[in-house]
């Protein structure tokens, strides 16, 4: 059974003639005899009934005729389908993200993009950097954000877009709240509030820490950044956020003190497979958000 056989069946059963069809058809009638007779052979049905004055649907030619008309219509409109896909006119993106990216321009981003093209379904995923960068590795995100650059001999393309320097957050009336920076190695004897193992900070947290010459002293381990602002607001450690984080935070609970040089940054960058399909939807989207992070919107 194809198209055409069904394109042939619709003809004789809109003219009630074989003749006419024919005619319309441009082909011979002995040729559409033939090939409505294959189709009947091929579903097992009779699906037109002839006698010398007249022909009609069977039974089984009404279901037929239906069907066709919906598969006739789909293959019809399938290039246009195609066309809209290739416009971007819809379509389906994975994105992972970071909590962390709630406080960067990263919002914005999504917002004006779901304006600008609002049949694209963004399917959004909040992980730590590290379970975001293995989504996109195996397959399960389409593109990612991710707190520290991969390294560009990886299987990633890398888009840095935020440079953010961090800050130590402390009670207000803790020894440190009145430094103007402050050094890792005045961190020694504090307990720390980090974010969770799979966010990229809590590694390079440690890792400055060891620089330093300590290891920290870990209260608790969370990835929700309110819950960690609580903690150092009850007195119970410090923690360190990215300045921009830092700034919306109340003053009166919270004090923000600079890290001394080195300093510690966030780099926001959004990373896909190298060697892996992006749908048109998905190219479109790294070319906005692209754009639109190097605009500041």
């Amino acid at each position: 059974m194809n198209i055409r056989q069904l394109e042939y069946f619709l003809e004789v059963a809109r003219q009630a003639s074989f003749s006419r069809a024919a005619a319309i058809l441009h082909v011979s009638q002995p040729s559409i005899s033939e090939m409505i007779k294959n189709l009947e052979d091929d579903l097992g049905a009779q699906l037109l009934y002839r006698d010398s004055k007249r022909l009609e649907l069977t039974d089984a030619g009404q279901i037929v005729q239906e069907q066709a008309q919906q598969i006739i219509s789909l293959f019809n409109n399938l290039p246009g389908c195609v066309q809209n896909e290739q416009l971007l006119l819809r379509g389906q993106i994975r994105i992972g993200l970071p909590p962390i990216t709630a406080s960067s321009i990263f919002p914005r981003v999504l917002g004006e993009f779901k304006q600008q093209f609002p049949l694209i379904d963004l399917q959004l995923h909040e992980f730590g950097s590290k379970k975001v960068r293995q989504g996109v590795n195996e397959g399960s995100l389409d593109v990612g954000v991710v707190c520290s650059l991969p390294d560009r001999s990886e299987k990633f393309e890398v888009y840095p877009f935020v440079e953010d320097p961090l800050q130590v957050i402390v009670h207000p009336g803790h020894r440190l709240a009145g430094s103007t920076a402050v050094n890792f190695a005045d961190l020694r004897h504090e307990g720390f509030v980090l974010y969770s193992e799979d966010f990229s900070l809590h590694d390079q947290i440690i890792a400055r820490c060891k620089l330093a010459g300590f290891q920290p002293t870990v209260i608790c381990e969370t990835s929700q950044r309110e819950f960690m602002t609580q903690m150092v607001a009850a007195q119970l450690g410090i923690a360190l956020l990215p300045r921009q984080i830092c700034a919306e935070l109340d003053r009166s609970l919270i004090v923000a003190v600079p890290l001394a040089d080195p300093q510690l940054y966030l780099q926001l960058a959004i990373i896909w497979r190298k060697d892996r399909y992006l749908s048109a939807a998905a190219r479109r989207w790294l070319d906005f958000a692209r754009h639109s992070t190097r605009s500041g919107l």
